[in-house]
């Protein structure tokens, strides 16, 4: 792989990913990747040991944070370039974390009544980070022998629209922009193939996003088609939108998704982020 490729979404143990912050640098730089941005789900927790490994490796590190935010399906907002210690962002990861916490036990209670003994306390190791997500679940599934495989408890069980998907989150939309520039960042659509809307419905919401302030969309993604990358392009060039992407990399988490190719074929070139960085400019202060 070039050493100008990037990968601008990955996951480490701080939330729902297999590998440390540490690991995850490292096993970045070893991918040949010349800039990785750390994006865990409602936390900045890793970034700390990430920063401190990517000096020693010699890597750009993005901080970042994907926030899940209130919709009938999955919608995130990726923030990049974010200061991880503005108070408004820590305000916002703390209430999150709550909701999550509250969420994770209707899952557990949701998960039983189908007949798993998945309590939180077994799901989520202490030593393996506060967020409690899906992912945690899953992992307990296999290692109980209820499922073959991660992807299988969230096919049948804990996907949106599945009996043991819980909903709720405590940021809307234009919330979670308005933090992610208040820290400094740039705010990001991600995999909006997942928010399981008509094109032209999203298209729609995309319209209402950049009104609130949306910077870019993820035109790049492990999960897209030809036809999905396509739509999603045009609508970013439409609607005055950058580009961004990621492999959504998560480790053993996901085995088969390789950090910065995706399932092998994805390839995001620097010129990505260098106009990410031009556009955090006008936050930075």
């Amino acid at each position: 792989m070039s050493s100008r490729y990037i990968d601008l979404h990955t996951h480490s143990k701080a939330s729902d990913g297999s590998l440390t912050p540490r690991e995850l640098v490292y096993h970045a730089k070893e991918a040949g990747l010349s800039a990785i941005a750390l994006s865990d789900h409602d936390t900045t927790e890793g970034l700390p040991e990430a920063e401190k490994a990517a000096s020693e490796v010699g890597i750009e590190l993005i901080p970042a944070i994907e926030f899940s935010v209130i919709s009938d399906t999955e919608t995130h907002i990726l923030g990049l370039f974010i200061e991880k210690s503005n108070q408004r962002l820590r305000d916002a990861i703390e209430r999150s974390q709550i909701q999550r916490r509250d969420r994770a036990k209707i899952t557990a209670q949701k998960l039983a009544a189908l007949g798993f003994d998945c309590p939180c306390e077994e799901a989520l190791d202490p030593k393996d980070g506060t967020v409690i997500g899906r992912a945690h679940f899953a992992k307990l599934m296999v290692k109980k022998g209820y499922v073959s495989s991660v992807k299988e408890a969230f096919d049948k069980y804990l996907a949106s629209g599945k009996p043991a998907y819980v909903g709720g989150h405590v940021l809307t939309d234009r919330e979670a922009i308005d933090i992610i520039h208040e820290a400094g960042g740039v705010a990001v659509l991600c995999h909006p193939h997942l928010i399981r809307l008509s094109d032209s419905d999203l298209y729609v919401y995309m319209q209402k996003l950049v009104c609130y302030g949306l910077d870019a969309v993820e035109g790049y993604y492990t999960e897209f088609t030809p036809e999905m990358q396509k739509t999603f392009r045009h609508f970013a060039k439409r609607l005055g939108l950058l580009l961004s992407g990621g492999s959504d990399f998560h480790g053993a988490n996901k085995p088969t998704i390789r950090i910065g190719k995706g399932y092998g074929n994805l390839e995001i070139p620097y010129s990505i982020l260098t106009a990410l960085k031009e556009r955090a400019k006008r936050y930075q202060k």
